[in-house]
This record gives structure tokens, C-alpha cells and sequence, in this order.
């Protein structure tokens, strides 16, 4: 990434540019990131071509001022991230069911961040719901976050991982809880953008897949809430727990909310099923 891409995306997401590749750094542009590019999946309901290449996120999500599903996001973050001097790794996870199991491989793309006072974070912007700030890769205790407590923690004991001398896990799975629910099992060994194409085939084709049978967006907002219009509805939900739900029931309405509240511009509304 360019120094000039940095400074648009720095821009799109209302950051200033930072002297430093601080942990304070990171947990303030994560919420600038949360509060202004959307998580969303609109590009499937609307035939769009999804590409896990940099430059293709970036004229997503700075360019064209749209959001993403985890590929997208995290993918373009830790670009823009990797640009500012921090140490980014890619991660694969396997979401969590109803049934508590985990998904398919590369189901997640999750971000490890390590800053130059030592901190040593999980960063996620593409996970909907989740926490706004990063939490600690290290710390196995409760993690309070404006969004729950967290909890990052070694995974079951049958998890697959290989074991070193002494029958110890050099590469331990993790879980990521929020809560007592188990959000997605994550793997510490590195990975390329290019290794997640198979992940985002399946989820932007797979009859099997949410994103394919549902229709969503939503940020965090200025006061901590979240807005998300999942299909024709809007929900508000404030901080404190209250929500209010508004039922869109013009295609005009549909298109004003995602203007006006997600600052994307559409020609048309998303259809889900209409393509794929």
C-alpha cells in the first residue's frame, strides 16, 4: 500500500495519521474502522465479483466507500495497518454453529497485531457483532469490552494441532468467546489473502451459507449502539440494551437508510436469491 492509499483509507475511516504503531493507536482506529465502513454482504445480492486482492478491497472499501464480510474487511485492515508499521499476521478461524461446532476451514479471516510497546492484540472489524476494541492474544481471563466480555482461550483438548516434544501444542488453537459463547476457533499459524479464496467462494455460493440466504448491514455507532437493516429491517440498538426495529416497506426507503445511515449509494436494492 502506497503512503497516499494509507492517507484516503486513514480518511474513509475518519483517523488522523499516527506517529507510532501503538496499542492506543490500534484500539482507536478499530472503532473509527467499526463506526464508519460497514459490515455488509450486499456484493452477492447484487452480483457483484468478489476479489481477495488488495487492491480490489481497496477500491471497495476506500474507493467505491462500501464494506465487506470478513475477507474484505480485515483483509483491506491489515493491509492499511501493515502500511502504518504494525506487525500483521493473517489468521484462519472456523466459526461456531447453533450446535456449537465449528464451520468449514478458512470459514473466518481475523487479524493478529503486534505493536511496538509490546502489546500483542487480536484485531477483527469483520466479525458483525463483536468487540470494538482489540483484545489481548495473550490474556486467557475476562476481557471487558464496550460490546460483552470476551474471552480468548486454549481450545478443546481433541482439536487438531501438532504436538512437540513432550507432548505439547506448538500450534495451539484458540477460542474466542463472548460471554459462555464460543465464536469461532482460531488457528495461530500464518496465512496469505490468497489461502482465504476458497472460504469466500463457498460463502458467496454455498446454498449452505448465511450470507447467501440473508441480507445485511450494520456498524457500531457514535454512542456505542448499532444499527443493522438485515433484510427490509432497521434496528436500532442503543448501548444500554433497548432496541427499536423499523420495517422499510419501499424499495426508495431501503435505498435512503443505506445512503443515509451506511453512506452507500446504491442504483438499486439488493435482491437476495436473484443471483447465484
Amino acid at each position: 500500500m502506497k503512503s497516499a492509499q494509507a492517507d484516503a483509507y486513514l480518511r474513509r475511516i475518519g483517523a488522523e495519521h499516527p506517529a507510532w504503531p501503538t496499542s492506543d493507536v490500534l484500539r482507536e482506529l478499530q472503532l473509527c474502522h467499526l463506526r464508519t465502513v460497514p459490515f455488509e454482504n450486499l456484493s452477492i445480492h447484487l452480483g457483484e465479483e468478489i476479489v481477495l486482492e488488495e487492491k480490489r478491497l481497496l477500491d471497495k472499501v476506500v474507493g467505491a466507500r462500501r464494506g465487506g464480510f470478513c475477507y474484505e474487511l480485515n483483509g483491506a485492515f491489515g493491509a492499511l495497518l501493515g502500511a502504518l508499521g504494525f506487525d500483521v499476521t493473517l489468521l484462519a478461524a472456523r466459526v461456531y454453529g447453533d450446535e456449537e461446532k465449528p464451520g468449514i476451514p478458512y470459514d473466518h479471516l481475523a487479524l493478529r497485531v503486534r505493536t511496538v510497546d509490546g502489546g500483542d492484540w487480536l484485531t477483527d472489524v469483520g466479525f458483525g457483532a463483536h468487540s470494538h476494541y482489540p483484545l489481548s492474544f495473550t490474556d486467557r481471563g475476562e476481557q471487558h469490552d464496550p460490546a460483552g466480555v470476551f474471552r480468548v482461550v486454549e481450545s478443546a483438548p481433541d482439536a487438531a494441532g501438532v504436538r512437540g516434544a513432550g507432548g505439547a501444542r506448538e500450534h495451539e488453537d484458540l477460542d474466542v468467546l463472548m460471554g459462555d459463547k464460543r465464536q469461532y476457533r482460531l488457528e495461530v499459524r500464518p496465512r496469505v489473502l490468497g489461502d482465504f479464496v476458497a472460504g469466500a467462494w463457498w460463502h458467496t455460493t454455498s446454498p449452505q451459507s448465511h450470507f447467501t440466504r440473508s441480507l445485511v448491514c450494520s456498524r457500531v455507532t457514535e454512542d456505542g449502539g448499532r444499527i443493522t437493516l438485515g433484510g427490509r429491517r432497521f434496528t436500532v440498538s442503543a448501548a444500554d440494551g433497548t432496541k427499536e426495529v423499523t420495517e422499510l416497506t419501499t424499495d426508495e426507503e431501503m435505498l435512503t437508510a443505506y445512503r443515509e445511515r451506511f453512506g452507500i449509494e446504491l442504483d438499486r436494492v439488493p435482491e437476495v436469491g436473484k443471483f447465484g
